[in-house]
């Protein structure tokens, strides 16, 4: 069972700049695909990035693509998110995710692993 839990939420001005943690526990993190996903008041919960276990293989949401970076440090058994320029509509509940099947999959459904959520509220 792994155990996913994130950090780095917070209240930041539009324009900033936010890195989100997600330490990962009870597995072998070189094993998962690491992901983030987001989600708005209101809203369904939206794709932002994933990351292969090579660490090299990268998908981004077109709305963060050029202004987020997922990263993965396997010695801290821990994924990233660096969020920069960010905007107002960025504000929503920050999810990480894990998969143990290799592949680039965006569909909520193809994450075994979830954790709580942290929350980043980007104001004008």
């Amino acid at each position: 069972q792994v155990q996913l839990v994130e950090s780095g939420g917070g209240l930041v001005q539009a324009g900033g700049s936010l890195r989100l943690s997600c330490a990962a526990s009870g597995g072998i993190f070189n094993n998962y695909v690491m992901a983030w996903y987001r989600q708005a008041p209101g809203k369904e919960r939206e794709f932002v990035a994933t990351i292969e276990t090579d660490g090299y293989t990268i998908d981004y949401a077109a709305s963060v693509k050029g202004r987020f970076t997922i990263s993965r440090d396997t010695a801290k058994n821990t994924v990233y998110l660096q969020m920069n320029m960010l905007k107002r509509e960025d504000t929503a509940v920050y999810f990480c995710a894990a998969r143990s099947q290799d592949g680039i999959y965006r569909g909520i459904a193809s994450y075994e692993y979830w954790g709580q959520g942290t929350q980043v509220t980007v104001t004008s």
